[in-house]
């Protein structure tokens, strides 16, 4: 499982004789093995937003039968051709990479009991190997890329300065690629709080960064470069003038409607409720036969000789 990564490295390693540009060429050619996936994905979730008034009348219409909703659900689905899951597929096959490159980078820079690296999945003869045999450090632009930012800083802080821009870099790029997927697509379940949630949560991550090997930054950074100027070609290709993520906006704009009228129902049920005048009700005036007059005293009796009368 880590050979083949390690022998990336080792192979673009013997063709710049540079770390840092080595781990580049890795993280590119990760990235467009992953773009058709990638392309599809954003595709599927597209036409998913695209399906969102239909999605939203029918959460309206079996709103109390949850079963009945999910096989219409999966119906609306089957008749258009959409997989729910398809947005997940690029996350799905990144995760694994991420784990087996630190497994790499932190087996290239294993350390032996003189301080010196031992390094694991590469062959002996390798050109890569003869560099990190005898060297205590993994030097690229006079960053030492086994290190984390974190251990750098506590080690020296000025010289840990440039690891920390690293990072502030890393956040930034995280940053512009959130913005520039929020900026197309609008869920109507969203609310404003949680769109702004999301878009921060690529910064959180990349300050988690900080406790990882500089190499593990640098993957990253260029990663995320790659995804800026994907995310443009995205914006050219499916959202130009009737594309499809056009359609999906004018689409998401209609779920929001649809949603904003039936939160709204229920408020316009309570005021004309509330407006309803109040029935009417007759008060007696006249005191009952027997009954004591308002004063206190005993209604006199009437004569029967007037009573004809």
């Amino acid at each position: 499982m880590f050979t083949p990564f390690a022998w990336l490295i080792d192979t673009f390693y013997g063709w710049t004789h540079n770390y840092v540009f080595a781990i580049s060429l890795v993280a590119l050619a990760i990235m467009i093995i992953i773009a058709p996936l990638t392309m599809k994905s954003t595709k599927g979730m597209l036409e998913m937003q695209r399906l969102q008034p239909e999605m939203r009348k029918l959460q309206q219409q079996y709103k109390g039968d949850r079963q009945m909703l999910n096989q219409e659900m999966m119906k609306l689905y089957s008749d258009h051709k959409v997989n729910p899951l398809a947005s997940c597929l690029p996350l799905l096959a990144q995760m694994p990479v991420f784990i087996i490159m630190f497994q790499v980078l932190t087996g290239l820079t294993r350390m032996e009991a003189d301080g010196t690296f031992d390094p694991d999945y590469i062959s002996k003869t390798s050109d890569l190997y003869r560099a990190l045999d005898p060297a205590r450090e993994m030097l690229s632009f006079g960053l030492d890329l086994h290190l984390s930012p974190s251990e750098a800083m506590q080690a020296d802080f000025v010289r840990g300065i440039p690891y920390a821009l690293l990072i502030v870099a890393l956040g930034g790029l995280f940053f512009i690629q959130q913005r520039m997927v929020a900026s197309r697509t609008a869920s109507p379940t969203m609310s404003p709080t949680q769109a702004k949630i999301m878009q921060y949560l690529p910064v959180a991550f990349a300050i988690f960064q900080v406790f990882l090997p500089t190499a593990l930054v640098v993957y990253y950074m260029v990663q995320a470069v790659f995804r800026i100027l994907q995310q443009g070609y995205i914006t050219r290709r499916f959202y130009g003038e009737d594309g499809l993520g056009k359609q999906a906006q004018e689409a998401s704009a209609k779920a929001r409607e649809l949603g904003k009228d039936d939160s709204d129902k229920p408020s316009k049920q309570k005021n004309q409720q509330s407006q309803a005048p109040a029935p009417i009700q007759s008060k007696r005036v006249t005191p009952g036969k027997n009954r004591p007059t308002p004063s206190g005293r005993p209604a006199r009796p009437v004569p029967p000789s007037k009573r004809n009368k």
